[in-house]
C-alpha cells in the first residue's frame, strides 16, 4: 500500500505543478481553480489513499460502480463526490443519493429525475449543464446544444433541491481545446448574466489542461495523469 500512496503522491505532485504554472501564465490565483481527482474504474482503497493525501473532490462517471464503492463507508471524510459521466434518467435517483455535484445535466428529462431523486433523498444537489462543444455529429461526445442552454438553466433553478452551478464540456476529439474552451468561456459569461451565481466552468483533463486554465476553468477533471493507466485498459 506504501507503494500506491507514493505513486499517487508523484502523480498529484506532478499535476498540481502544471496547475499551478498554467495559473501563473494565465495571471490566475492558484485558488481559483479546483482538482476534481477522477477515480473511475479505480478501486475504494486508491479513495482512501487520496483522501489521506489531501484530496479533496473525486469524480465517477459510472452510476453502479460509483454507487458499490461508496457503499462501504460512504465518500471519505471531507471529501466531495462528483458525477461526471453521461446520465441516464434511470439512474437519476440513485446518483443523487451520494453525489454532490452533476456535472452532465444535459436535458430536461436529467433535470427532472434528478430533483425528484435529491428531494426524496432530503438533500441538494449541485447541476453542471454539459454542452456540446463539437460541430461534428460523428464525434459528439454529450451534452446539450449551447441553444437549449438558458432554457435548462431555468428549469434547474426553479428546482427546491437543485442549485445551478454553471457549465461542463469535454473538447471535441481532435479539436483545438483552446478554441473550444474559448466557447465554452462565452456561454459561461453569458450564463452568469441572468444567473450570477453560476459561477463553475468544468473544463480541462489530463490532456488538455493548461487550456481550460486559459480560458477561466474553474474545476479540471483529471485521472490518468494522477492515477495512471485505467486497470481496465493495462
Amino acid at each position: 500500500m506504501s507503494a500506491r500512496r507514493d505513486e499517487l503522491a508523484a502523480g498529484l505532485a506532478a499535476v498540481e505543478e502544471r496547475i499551478e504554472r498554467a495559473c501563473r501564465d494565465a495571471g490566475r490565483p492558484r485558488e481559483d481553480v479546483h482538482l476534481i481527482v477522477v477515480t473511475k474504474f479505480f478501486p475504494r482503497s486508491d479513495l482512501d489513499l487520496l483522501a489521506d493525501l489531501g484530496v479533496t473532490d473525486i469524480g465517477e462517471n459510472r452510476e453502479q460502480e460509483a454507487s458499490a464503492k461508496l457503499a462501504d463507508g460512504g465518500t471519505p471524510r471531507g471529501v466531495r463526490a462528483h458525477f461526471i459521466g453521461q446520465l441516464q434518467s434511470k439512474k437519476a435517483g440513485a446518483v443523487s443519493r451520494w453525489a454532490d455535484v452533476v456535472h452532465s445535466v444535459d436535458r430536461s428529462k436529467i433535470v427532472g429525475a434528478l430533483a425528484r431523486g435529491a428531494h426524496t433523498a432530503g438533500r441538494e444537489l449541485t447541476a453542471l449543464i454539459q454542452v456540446d462543444l463539437d460541430p461534428d455529429p460523428a464525434g459528439r461526445r454529450g451534452g446539450a446544444q449551447p441553444a437549449d442552454v438558458p432554457a435548462l438553466a431555468e428549469e434547474i433553478v426553479g428546482s427546491d433541491s437543485l442549485r445551478l452551478g454553471g457549465l461542463m464540456a469535454v473538447a471535441p476529439l481532435g479539436g483545438d481545446p483552446d478554441e473550444a474552451f474559448a466557447r465554452l468561456s462565452a456561454l459561461a459569461q453569458r450564463l452568469r448574466e441572468d444567473h450570477p451565481r453560476a459561477d463553475r466552468i468544468s473544463a480541462g483533463m489530463s490532456g488538455d489542461l493548461e487550456a481550460a486554465v486559459r480560458h477561466g476553468a474553474t474545476h479540471l477533471r483529471v485521472g490518468t495523469a494522477i492515477l495512471g493507466v485505467r486497470p481496465s485498459q493495462r
